[in-house]
This record gives C-alpha cells, structure tokens and sequence, in this order.
C-alpha cells in the first residue's frame, strides 16, 4: 500500500530584529532604518500593543500554540524560510532595513523541530558575505539548508530530507521581484543566494534541467521560491507560468512560494499543489498600521498530505496570529476572515478554503 507524507510548511520567519532582542541572547540593537534607530523600539512597539513580554524568554517561546499543532498534524518534514541572517557581523548591508539573530539563539529554531531552512530570500545576506558565512556555519551542523552558499554550485545544491516512503528533495530559489539585491547571486567564486534572473521559459528549462540531475525514481521534489512584493492584491501571470511550467517539466511536486507578508492564494495543478504565497509565520511588525488592512498579524501552517508519487491528498491549515512576537492560534472570526481572503484571491485558481469542525481550514479543488 503507497505511503502518504504529511509536511509542515511556511513562510517567512523573521526571527532577527525585535524577536532577538527579547531572546537569551541578542546581538546589538542599533538599526539604521528611516524612522528607527534600535530593534528595541520594535519591541516597545509590541508591548504598548499587546502587553509587556516577560524577557529573556525560553527559546521555545515564539512558537506558542504553533507546538500544539505540530503535535495534533505529526507532519513528518518541517520546511520553513528563514529570512533572517545568523551573525554577529556589523557589515551591515546598505538596504534600508537589516535583520539579524545571534547565533546563540540557534536554539530557537531547534526547539520547533525545523528540519529545512530554505535561504534564497531578501534577508540572508543583510549583514553582508561575511553574515551569510556565519549564517551558513552555525546552521549546518543543525538543519538542512538550501538556496544560499559559499559558491553557486553549494547554494543551488538541494536539503535532501526523508519520509518514511520517499526521498525528498527541497531546491530554494530567489527573484530580484522579491527585493533581493543582484549582486546577491552566488557565482563560481563569490558567496550568494540561488538568484533567478527571470521566469522565463528558459530559466524552467534551466531550472528543470539542474533537478533533474538530482531527481531519482521515487523521490518527491518540493521547488521554493521565495518571489514578489511584500503587499500582494493579485498573483502575478508570470508566476502561474513559471509555477505550472515546472510542473509540466515532470520533475517538481510542490512549488512552495514566500514574500509576501500575508497568504495568498493557492492552486492544484495537475495533481501537484502551488502555495503562491505563504504570508509571514513570525515577524515583528505588532502595532505597525500602514498596512493593516492586509492582517499580516495572522499567518497560516500549512499541512499538505501528498501521496508517494508527490500528488496532492489533502491540505490543512491551521490560522495563527502573532501577538506579543508569539504564535496563538486564531480567533474563530479571524479564522473565517483568513478563509474568505484566501478564497477571494484563488477564485481563478479554481480552489477555495472552508473551516472544519475541529477549526481547521480545509482546501477544495
């Protein structure tokens, strides 16, 4: 009987800035963005939001009610993009707005069980080649990376994970559409992140024809792209054709795509599931109102099941909200409102999402 594999997905985790300054450990606080000028503002900003936060905190803390869900799902694979650099290097990258996490707090990480961080994001390189290095250093050991290396070839180098059926391959990729400056792209010789230069249907031919040297009968191979603004109204065409494209190709299962700050819409495309946008998992953005219309306070655990061949069975979510730089499970009106605005931004994608018994969210296609 062919086995079935449950993962644990998400977007972006934004462990660096105010979450690290309430940690064990953090790194110095001064920032150099247009307005503030210490990563402990950020925190201020959230206790004058939703109560004071009890520092240090356990490295656990920033998961919350997340814990209970991964213990309720069992997902045999936790993949995550981890948008933040691991250093201490003050060789801050000229950008507007940098994140870091002290190396120490690595533990934070550990504590939730990750088993993949896909690197090919804005974020990574913040504190220069020198925090990538860092990064790369004190993550190895620990967690399975991809997207980002000392060289081209290591940063296009696939996290070869395993379920108890499958072999699964987990590629990481970037576009500049994301913000990710283009000197960030690795070379022959120079540290960087795995950087697409378009979505082209050469690049898919590129990028399929790279997999496909790795790809073995019976593996399972999940594509992360991390692609698009932060504040999302529509999915981009090019998106949809590069997605299905890779699909086309036979040689992807799952496109796992991040940037935006808030969930967007997602697609079943011939058996295989497409997360366009995943939506923030944790950041530190409480009490920042320019963009509250887009909630990006509540964020979403993706739980796809897919069969031993990579199709699609089912998919579950669970809405989350970030409160205190913590994650608690949401609201039922929140819950509903996440369901309808997933809904409303898939309509073309021919799916929608509907609230379970137990409270979960449920995808149809």
């Amino acid at each position: 009987m062919a086995r079935e594999n449950t993962l644990f997905l998400c977007g972006d985790v934004m462990t660096g800035r105010g979450i690290d300054q309430v940690m064990p450990h953090s790194v110095d606080p001064a920032i150099r963005e247009r307005i503030v000028t210490s990563a402990t503002d950020y925190v201020k900003l959230a206790e004058k939001v939703n109560g004071p936060i009890n520092k240090p905190v356990d490295p656990a803390y920033p998961w919350g009610e997340a814990a209970v869900e991964w213990q309720k799902h069992s997902p045999e694979l936790k993949i995550v993009n981890l948008e933040t650099a691991v250093t201490v290097s003050s060789d801050r990258a000229v950008k507007g707005i940098n994140y870091r996490m002290h190396p120490a707090n690595v533990d934070c990480l550990l504590s939730a069980g990750f088993d993949c961080c896909v690197l090919a994001n804005n974020h990574v390189l913040d504190w220069s080649q020198q925090g990538l290095l860092e990064t790369l250093a004190v993550l190895r050991p620990e967690l399975a990376i991809t997207g980002a290396g000392e060289t081209l070839e290591r940063a296009r180098a696939p996290a070869v994970l395993h379920t108890a059926s499958n072999r699964i391959l987990v590629f990481s990729a970037g576009t500049g559409s994301s913000g990710i400056p283009p000197q960030w792209g690795a070379t022959d010789s120079q540290p960087g992140v795995w950087l697409l230069n378009d979505l082209t249907a050469d690049t898919v031919s590129q990028v399929a024809e790279f997999i496909g040297s790795f790809r073995k009968p019976g593996d399972i191979v999940i594509f992360s792209i991390h692609w698009g603004p932060n504040w999302v109204r529509r999915i981009p065409g090019a998106h949809r054709q590069f997605a299905r494209a890779l699909i086309d190709s036979g040689l992807v299962d799952l496109i796992h795509g991040h940037s935006s700050h808030h969930p967007i819409g997602m697609e079943v495309y011939r058996g295989r599931l497409i997360l366009y946008g995943c939506g923030d998992f944790l950041n530190d953005y409480e009490g920042i109102l320019r963009y509250s219309k887009y909630r990006n306070d509540l964020c979403m655990m993706y739980f796809p099941t897919l069969g031993s061949d990579g199709r699609l069975l089912d998919c579950r979510m669970v809405a989350m909200q970030i409160r205190n730089f913590r994650l608690w499970r949401a609201t039922p009106r929140d819950t509903n409102w996440l369901a309808r605005k997933v809904s409303r931004s898939s309509p073309r994608l021919r799916t929608r999402v509907s609230k379970a018994p137990d409270g979960d969210l449920v995808l149809h296609w």
